[in-house]
């Protein structure tokens, strides 16, 4: 993959700044490349800071200008449906296997105009220059796996891979955004914000994922060219079926992504997602005479395990199950020893370039890309979307729909099978349905144990400015999230939410340029999420079984003990408090006096921050590790870090 840059000379009267050019190139070279090119004319400048992850992209060029059609482009992409569209754009067979996706980009783009992102599968950013419509066109893809930031005013268009490259230019303000940071601060989830347009710099944009955008005349549009609906549902004849075809899409969605010179690897854990990955990528690759790495993350050694019996922190039991069962894999488990949530923060933060919330798991993430780094890792696999798709099946959401629609004999069959499986009473299970089915009914007769919201870290000020809060609920968003009973909907809702893209994948997207390697989700395939919402419900639950599809699909493909595991889970994130017990005193320190600066006391609630401090003073138990208190002392402080940083 690639960092891309450029300018657009929306004056005519002026040409296009190639000391700002120069500037922009300059402030990628934190990054490692294998390649440095630019290409501009009077109107236009283009870069491209290359990193080479595929075959095809080795001594590819990019920008890259075609004479003939006037036709420049500048491209961060893998295309992983490279057949389909080879056939569609009727390159010859002899020229397809060098062919760089920036070229089949600009194919596509020759061919269907501004239609082109509908037609393209896989991770990209990439601008257009076209020079006889006088105009920029680009696009990312739908989930948001590359970005793709820019800068716009009367004179000039820039766009950056990054976003500290636009800062480097003089007519650039670098001004905080206020409604940003009130958003991240009021949403009470790990969601950042809810504008998938907005970045924490005022003047400052992104393009949103599923959008392409077209500069001209002056004028930026942003069009959503990728939506989801329910569809027409498939109808096959047999469950052997369903798992046939599931089988055929999510194979093609893994061997597209194994493409790379260099070694591939995967994140691990004892799952269902990731494991079912790792099966079909070790088979794979196989045939190809390559090993797969895994990496696998657990706790320091002397972490005691606090958590419920149905969860497990130390996951290498099950990842060795998967192991030994799959085979052609080198396994690899990293303990981080010495890191923390605690340490990491500014290594974070200038890799982010914005305040984020995952600390928790900001060990084992950043952790991961550097050993995979330094075992020439091109693609990194993960399976970071299962939930919503290949392994989609919640129980007792299906159940509580069910109970909505009074179905009791299809029910209660449901419910009698299930309990045999978790070991579990039926009643337990029908009061666990009933309360998903009519919340409203159990806070009723549940007030003196309604749990309480948690504390809100914004500044009281700043919420009744911004008017944030009204916002936000009024769009049924507080949590960052909208939710729905229809089970269903609620599916379709969570790829409809571009914001919930935009927090995920800017972190992969920045970790792959800092350790020039891409991380890469089979199970966020656009086919693969197309075909899952198109099956019917019950090959998602079925016979007292969650996660019914994955769990019969890989029979004979991954061991019993993870498929048919319906009773123990990994968790991570359980050591993050142990791992930062040494520098709990220095921890308490730095809030404290965060909450005395008036820098930081305009966006924060000081008293909310106070008694946080007072509350976890003392080195907690480790089982505090998700308590709101501590997750608003970490989050207070990577706002305050992230401040002080500009000043």
């Amino acid at each position: 993959m690639s960092a891309i840059t450029g300018i657009f000379q929306l004056d005519e009267q002026q040409p296009v700044s190639l000391a700002h050019g120069e500037l922009l190139m300059k402030a990628l070279e934190k990054y490692p490349a294998d390649d440095i090119q630019t290409w501009g004319n009077e109107r236009v400048f283009l870069g491209c800071h290359t990193q080479w992850i595929t075959p095809e992209s080795v001594g590819e060029q990019v920008p890259y200008y075609d004479d003939e059609r006037q036709l420049a482009i500048t491209a961060d992409a893998i295309i992983d449906n490279r057949n389909e569209l080879f056939e569609q754009l009727q390159v010859e067979s002899d020229r397809r296997e060098r062919f760089p996706d920036s070229a089949l980009i600009l194919l596509a783009y020759r061919k269907w105009g501004e239609e082109a992102p509908k037609y393209l599968i896989g991770d990209y950013a990439f601008m257009i220059w076209d020079a006889k419509k006088h105009q920029l066109f680009g696009a990312r893809d739908f989930t948001g796996s590359r970005t793709l930031y820019y800068h716009h005013n009367r004179t000039s268009f820039t766009f950056c891979t990054t976003i500290e490259p636009l800062l480097v230019l003089p007519h650039i303000e670098k001004r905080l955004n206020e409604e940003w940071l009130a958003e991240f601060l009021a949403i009470t989830s790990v969601i950042d914000t809810v504008d998938v347009e907005s970045t924490v710099y005022k003047h400052i944009q992104q393009i949103p994922p599923s959008h392409s955008i077209l500069v001209k005349a002056g004028k930026v549009t942003l069009t959503k060219y990728c939506t989801f609906s329910a569809g027409k549902q498939l109808k096959l004849k047999s469950n052997e079926e369903y798992e046939e075809a599931f089988r055929d899409v999510f194979q093609s969605a893994v061997t597209a992504r194994l493409r790379t010179h260099r070694n591939v690897g995967s994140q691990l854990s004892g799952g269902l997602d990731s494991g079912s990955v790792v099966s079909f990528a070790a088979r794979a690759l196989q045939k190809q005479k390559k090993q797969l790495y895994t990496y696998s993350s657990i706790p320091e050694e002397n972490f005691s395990d606090w958590t419920k019996r149905n969860t497990i922190a130390d996951e290498r039991p099950l990842i060795k199950s998967t192991v030994a069962y799959v085979g052609n894999i080198h396994d690899q488990y990293f303990d981080f020893a010495g890191k923390s949530a605690l340490s990491e923060v500014d290594e974070w933060l200038d890799i982010m370039e914005m305040p984020y919330k995952f600390f928790e798991n900001s060990v084992w993430i950043k952790g991961i890309y550097e050993k995979a780094h330094q075992q020439d890792i091109g693609v990194l696999l993960n399976g970071g979307r299962g939930n919503f798709t290949i392994s989609w099946g919640p129980a007792m959401q299906y159940y509580a729909s069910l109970m909505r629609k009074l179905s009791l004999v299809h029910l209660y069959d449901e419910v009698c099978k299930f309990s045999v499986k978790m070991e579990s009473g039926r009643a337990h299970i029908l009061k666990l349905a009933a309360q998903k089915a009519f919340p409203g009914i159990h806070q009723l007769f549940s007030k003196g144990t309604q749990q309480e919201p948690p504390p809100q870290l914004l500044n009281p000020d700043l919420a009744r400015k911004t008017n944030i809060i009204q916002k936000l609920e009024a769009k049924g968003m507080l949590a960052g999230v909208q939710l729905t009973k229809n089970l269903d909907k609620e599916r379709i809702m969570h790829f409809q939410q571009l914001n919930l893209w935009n927090t995920s994948n800017t972190s992969t997207s920045k970790l792959s340029l800092r350790y020039k390697l891409q991380g890469r989700d089979p199970t966020n395939d656009l086919r693969v999420v197309r075909f899952c919402l198109s099956l019917p419900m019950e090959q998602y639950i079925q016979k007292g079984q969650d996660r019914a599809l994955i769990r019969r699909s890989m029979h004979n493909l991954l061991p019993d003990d993870i498929r048919l595991n319906q009773r123990l889970r990994g968790i991570q994130g359980t050591d993050v408090i142990h791992r930062m017990t040494p520098s709990w005193s220095s921890f308490i320190d730095e809030v404290q006096q965060l909450s005395k600066d008036p820098m930081a006391s305009q966006l924060l609630n000081v008293p909310v921050l106070q008694s946080a401090i007072s509350n976890i003073r003392n080195a907690p138990q480790a089982n505090a590790a998700f308590s709101p208190d501590f997750r608003i002392l970490m989050r207070s402080l990577i706002v305050y870090r992230f401040l002080k940083k500009l000043s």
